[in-house]
């Protein structure tokens, strides 16, 4: 894997391929891990199963990051602070893994409530969808992006904003009122601000490296990752302690503290399963920061590839594990998607032949 070129439309479908995959694993564990009868045990509450492949998740990130010493951000533009020299990129880099810190939670979280993971992936991905071309006119417009976003690619994200819009506003009579859950519009709500900034700067650092310069993804990735994981650990800290110091009796407070003083024996497992998620967030990044495409092109691409995953999991889920099957409107939503799919591949053809247009010359 990965023998292809950076930019080429074969390393993206590398990308893709990657991400469907454990994408795919992400969604059958979550609804595997909190049913009734999950290995044996009972089912983990979602809190429970939060804490553990949240743990999972992270240490495959950091693994990777730390072992082969991706946090050696590479960069021209250094910044120094009385005796300390460091990349200068490293200002904002931050900021984005503190976003990240909130994502990776609320993104396992929207799992949990009861919809199916096809649901899920379609309300989250035609939200981050507007947020990627929300991205490109702000810097397009600031001189900061100087590529042209193809009309196919506006096309595609009215049909995905359709897909999301049967999902959240068509409700039947014994449907999840998606709208009128104060939980669920608070976990999308911080997924979406979340998002949105962390885009923002993942684009701005794509598109302001210089001219020739090659993108230090890993990097990024590597520095982001360890935030995140930094303020992660100092919120669930707070949060343990949140009983003791503060007389919480809040419930999912207590479902917190309790997962670590009286874990599930499927404890290790639901790691296990987490590693997965870490294993999307890889392909995440690399596809949002991909080299050549503006963010409205990398966030549909992330965004579609992760939907038909969900769709995946959902009909696995149902034939396997006994789950909801799919409604009229969650396949309804699958076709908008679908011709937004159709659209974006006429965009990624013109991309490819303006790519190669501009190409030097050997």
């Amino acid at each position: 894997m990965f023998k292809t070129t950076e930019g080429s439309t074969g390393r993206l479908i590398e990308l893709c391929s990657g991400y469907f995959i454990f994408y795919v694993i992400t969604g059958i564990t979550v609804k595997y891990f909190t049913g009734s009868f999950a290995l044996g045990f009972p089912g983990m509450n979602e809190i429970e199963f939060l804490v553990f492949s949240t743990l999972g998740g992270n240490f495959v990130c950091l693994a990777v990051a730390l072992s082969l010493r991706w946090y050696r951000l590479q960069s021209d533009n250094r910044l120094t602070i009385g005796t300390v020299t460091f990349p200068k990129e490293i200002l904002y880099i931050i900021p984005s893994g503190i976003c990240t810190a909130v994502v990776i939670p609320t993104t396992t979280l929207m799992y949990l409530l009861p919809i199916s993971v096809m649901v899920a992936m379609v309300i989250m991905r035609a939200s981050v969808i507007i947020i990627s071309r929300a991205v490109d006119a702000i810097q397009i417009q600031k001189g900061i992006l100087k590529k042209t976003v193809y009309r196919e690619e506006n096309i595609a994200v009215i049909f995905a904003l359709l897909g999301a819009a049967l999902n959240v506003f068509w409700v039947g009579e014994k449907d999840f009122e998606f709208v009128h859950s104060t939980a669920a519009m608070t976990i999308l709500t911080s997924y979406i601000i979340a998002y949105a900034i962390r885009i923002y700067i993942m684009n701005y650092y794509k598109n302001t490296q210089p001219k020739g310069s090659k993108l230090n993804n890993k990097g990024f990735f590597a520095v982001e990752q360890i935030t995140a994981t930094t303020v992660m650990v100092g919120v669930g800290y707070v949060l343990f302690k949140s009983p003791d110091w503060f007389q919480s009796t809040d419930l999912s407070i207590t479902h917190f503290h309790d997962a670590f003083i009286m874990p599930n024996p499927s404890w290790s497992w639901a790691i296990v399963a987490g590693m997965a998620y870490g294993m999307v967030a890889f392909f995440s990044v690399f596809i949002f920061m991909f080299k050549g495409r503006t963010a409205t092109f990398a966030g549909l691409v992330n965004r579609l590839t992760s939907l038909v995953a969900g769709t995946t999991a959902t009909l696995f889920s149902w034939f396997i594990l006994g789950g909801q099957f799919p409604k009229i409107q969650d396949w309804l939503s699958l076709v908008f998607i679908f011709i937004a799919v159709g659209f974006l591949s006429i965009a990624e053809r013109k991309r490819s032949a303006e790519l190669a247009i501009s190409a030097p010359h050997s």
